[in-house]
């Protein structure tokens, strides 16, 4: 952990500290006492812009004890300004790494960047290494040191189409320079850089394993509550958008399945802190018992597809008014040995699987399912728009969905799931609108979802 102990530091008559308790201290001028503002050690190494909020609030107190003139007020926002330069991003904190921390991301760095057989570019200029199918980073967990799996692996499921691999649904074919992916044998995994590293570890939780505290907020359709259900997987086709979002905001369209504990999600986001950039990217994210992580950012989720990356860019988007474009995500639970495999497209592309060995609860069927949004913001920061940004009102030409809802049942049978609830932390910002027979058309269910967030309330 880095250590944020600092000297005292003075600007314009302004001095602060950080002492070892992780608290902040403030004086004006030697004219007030030192004040402190007690800040978490897990904040100041993720949320830095509480820094900058504590010191406003706090300045904001003295400056009314004692009668701010205009010279004190200059001086407090210029020590303002050069706190943000000293807090600003995770960019300039590789400078305060010690050498013993420097050796550790190091260390992660070996472990997540598997030696290539191949280098091979994006169209969007990401570097992937196609790395041997053996090597991929899923088989250093714990639980995977035994296995009997291979690149030519193939689940058993009902509704699977064989992937031809030549499908242009959604312009895989224009993802690489190369026009073709890894060789058969190896896997597509994006090269990892130290700044992706300390960068991602500002990644906040998930909406579930927030301590307590909401951060995340949803506008979803679920099903309803019963321990008793029994979910083989779930499908939906996603509309694309490409929402603005800012520093360690986030927002994201996903398809979640869980079981106690246990789950796992597939989806599209923005999300600057995980990946680096504000594009809109395919996602996945699983929880086992106290383990979670997006992507293969940790050992779990085992590759199979030389094609399609598990981070991909969706370079073709929704443009309010247009025609929608969209991808369909499925999570299915394998029929033989009960692993869950992440298929995309509606010719079902076999991108990996999570072993049922690495979960408890997901063992066996899965009990919930969620369908929508999530978007998410740092305390003291206005929520970003989710998806499109409208509130929806019934009009699939402007507002974000989920369609072609349906879920598997214990023997891996799609069914119509009719039955689900709308939900929405926030109503005022964002809402949902299930609507289970679209124009009474089969397996036409509809989840319209979305909202301006803080920046732009309607």
């Amino acid at each position: 952990m880095v250590t944020y102990e600092l000297p005292v530091n003075t600007i314009f008559g302004i001095s602060w500290q950080i002492n070892v308790d992780g608290q902040l201290r403030v004086s004006i001028d030697q004219i007030s006492n030192w004040d402190t503002v007690g800040i978490s050690r897990r904040h100041l190494v993720t949320r830095h812009q509480i820094i900058i909020f504590a010191v406003m609030a706090k300045l904001s107190v003295n400056v009314q004890a004692m009668v701010m003139n205009q010279k004190v007020k200059r001086r407090t926002l210029l020590v303002l300004y050069f706190l943000l330069l000293s807090y600003n991003g995770v960019q300039g904190e590789t400078k305060r790494y010690s050498k013993l921390e420097d050796l550790e991301l190091e260390k992660q760095l070996k472990l997540l960047n598997k030696p290539a057989v191949k280098t091979i570019k994006t169209t969007y200029g990401d570097l992937y290494f196609c790395v041997n199918f053996y090597k991929q980073p899923a088989f250093d967990h714990p639980l995977m040191q035994n296995h009997n799996f291979h690149h030519e692996m193939k689940p058993t499921l009902h509704k699977l189409k064989q992937n031809s691999g030549t499908s242009t649904t959604s312009g895989l074919s224009t993802i690489w320079l190369n026009g073709e992916g890894c060789p058969i044998g190896t896997v597509p995994i994006k090269r990892i850089g130290k700044e992706d590293l300390i960068r991602q570890r500002h990644i906040p939780p998930p909406e579930d394993i927030t301590f307590g505290v909401q951060l995340a907020v949803v506008a979803i359709a679920r099903t309803q509550n019963d321990p008793n259900n029994k979910f083989g997987g779930a499908t939906m086709a996603a509309s694309l958008w490409n929402p603005h979002v800012e520093g360690q905001q986030h927002s994201a369209c996903r398809l979640k399945i869980q079981k106690g504990s246990d789950i796992v999600q597939v989806g599209w986001r923005v999300d600057p802190t995980l990946y680096g950039d504000t594009k809109t990217r395919l996602f996945i994210h699983f929880q086992a018992g106290n383990i979670h992580c997006f992507n293969i950012l940790c050992p779990g989720f085992v590759l199979v597809n030389t094609k399609i990356p598990i981070d991909m860019v969706y370079d073709t988007i929704s443009q309010i008014g247009e025609a929608s474009w969209e991808d369909t995500m499925s999570i299915d639970r394998d029929l033989v040995n009960g692993n869950w495999w992440l298929l995309l497209e509606e010719d079902y592309k076999q991108i990996g699987f999570w072993p049922q060995r690495i979960f408890t609860d997901l063992k066996s069927f899965a009990t919930n399912v969620e369908w929508g949004g999530v978007v998410y913001s740092p305390t003291g920061v206005p929520g970003p728009p989710m998806d499109s940004g409208l509130l929806p009102i019934g009009n699939t030409g402007h507002e974000a969905y989920c369609r072609r809802i349906t879920v598997l049942n214990n023997k891996g049978e799609t069914i119509d799931e009719d039955k689900t609830t709308a939900y929405a932390d926030n109503p005022n910002l964002y809402k949902v609108v299930d609507i289970p027979h679209w124009q009474a058309a089969k397996r036409q269910h509809f989840v319209l979802y979305g909202g301006p967030g803080e920046n732009r309330q309607v």
